[in-house]
Formats: structure tokens, sequence, C-alpha cells
């Protein structure tokens, strides 16, 4: 009889110099985690943010208005956060004409609100300076609530600008109905303050879409040209990238046959949206890594 039958086989013991299998997760996490809770990663992050508008003047502002034979198209803010996405994705690309334009309407916004506030100061201390009155800034009873959802901070900095003319134009509609403006006043501060709006919106106009890069500005190459008879020459410290928006997405690199260094898979590239799409209101991926 075989004294081997029924005798379990005995693993063999590693040799003495062969060393253990590391265990390779995702993301380089610790070993001590579980593979599954190292591979499920969470889904897009989505916000939920809303503009409230209580004047007619600040509706106009979201609103825009469409070209016609006689009168030029204005910018509002719907158009605005669409036009500004183009501009994102392409900063993202390296497109040094991108993040020129960024910087105008960063200046633009920016300025706008502080003008807007000074002028919102003055028309308070009228309300404020009748004594034994109080005045309180006229609500509206039903307000239009209007909801934001932009692929990019600069949108929601555009909500921000009409939010304040809002406020502003509550405050001279209030000041004109108990008589501390007349009707001509006012209308020229809201055309004043309207303006600073429509200036940060139209800040936009004039970029084209070349596919440039730094890289090919440097090297002169025909794309280079066809941008710089398109929309000029460009300072210095942007085109060499020293000078960048403070709020400015991400360069993602690219690899010296031209492609994208860390190219995202297809499905996950940023496409330039059409007129008709629709403003996205998913997160940035990498926002705030």
């Amino acid at each position: 009889m075989n004294a081997s039958i029924g005798l379990q086989e005995i693993p063999m013991a590693p040799e003495p110099d062969q060393k253990p299998r590391k265990r390779v997760l995702p993301f380089n996490a610790d070993p001590a985690v579980g593979y599954r809770t190292a591979a499920t990663s969470p889904g897009g992050l989505r916000g939920l943010a809303e503009l409230s508008v209580q004047t007619r003047q600040a509706q106009r502002l979201v609103l825009g208005r469409a070209a016609t034979e006689d009168r030029p198209a204005i910018t509002g803010l719907v158009r605005f956060g669409m036009l500004v996405r183009h501009l994102w994705d392409a900063g993202a690309d390296d497109d040094p004409y991108a993040d020129e334009y960024l910087l105008r309407i960063l200046e633009s916004l920016e300025q706008g609100r502080e003008e807007l506030a000074a002028m919102e100061q003055d028309v308070e201390r009228l309300l404020q300076g009748i004594q034994g009155v109080d005045i309180a800034v006229a609500e509206s009873q039903k307000p239009v609530r209007i909801p934001l959802q932009f692929a990019n901070p600069y949108g929601y900095m555009g909500a921000y600008l009409i939010s304040d003319y809002d406020r502003f134009a509550r405050a001279v509609l209030t000041a004109r109905h108990v008589g501390l403006l007349d009707r001509d006043t006012s209308e020229r501060l809201f055309h004043k303050g309207g303006r600073l709006v429509r200036r940060a919106f139209a800040a936009t106009q004039g970029y084209k879409y070349c596919a440039v890069t730094r890289d090919d500005m440097a090297a002169n190459n025909a794309r280079a040209r066809e941008a710089v008879a398109a929309m000029g020459d460009l300072p210095q410290p942007v085109l060499t990238g020293e000078l960048r928006p403070r709020i400015a997405p991400e360069v993602r690199r690219r690899a010296a046959n031209g492609g994208a260094g860390n190219a995202r898979p297809e499905s996950q590239k940023s496409e330039r949206p059409g007129d008709d799409d629709p403003i996205t209101p998913d997160f940035d991926e990498d926002e705030g890594s």
C-alpha cells in the first residue's frame, strides 16, 4: 500500500532569500487598507447655489439682450458663463491668450464690485440722513431665484456682481420712492451701475480660439502666428506664464510631441461647448487639490 494516500500536501516554506510579495493598492494606499476600500472612489461633487434677484433692472443683466437690426446684443450672465468657460478650458491647455482675457475679466469684475459698493454707500447715506425717520431699503415680495450651475469660478463671480447691482438698485428705487432722488438722477445711477456689469461681461469679447499654447508661441509656429494675427501681441509676463490670474485653472502638462503629458481618458476630456450646451454643475475634479 502506498503510504502517501490520504495525506495532504504540505506547502513548501519560502526560501530564506525569497521576500514576501508586496501588496500594491490603488493610489499607493497603505497595505493595511482593504483592496475594495482603496479602489472605490467618491462620485463627482455637485453644488447648489441660487441668485436671488429683486429688481427688473438686475434681471435684465442676467438675461442679456439678443441682437436686432438696429441694436447690438448685450452679454448677460448666462452668456457670460458660457463664454468664460471657453476661456477656462483654453487656459488649462496653456493658452496664454486665455490667461490674458481672464486677467482682464477678473480686473473688471473686481473693479465693478468696488465701484458699486461705493455708489451704494452714497445712496445709503441719503436714506439714513433724515433725522427722526427710519427708512428701510425696499425688498421684493416675490424675488426671482435663478439656479447657478457654472463650471468655473468666474460664472459665480459674475453672479456676485449682479447681486451687488441688485442691492444697489433697491436702494436707488427706495430713495426715489421717498423723494430723496428725482427720476432723472435715479436713471443716471441705474445706467452707471449697469455699465459696470456690462463692461465686465463684455471683457470676454475679442477672444478667438486658436488652440495655441505657450510652447507654440516660443516656437513661433503657424498656430502662434495665427493667434498673433487674430488677437495681437501679449505682454511678456503673460506670454512666459510668469503672470497668470490669481484665479486660474491648473495647466495640464504637455508631452514633447505636443500631446497632453497627463492626458485624460477620452470620456473625461473637456470639450468646448456650443452656445446651446448647458453649463455643467459638476465641480472641477482637481479643484482644491
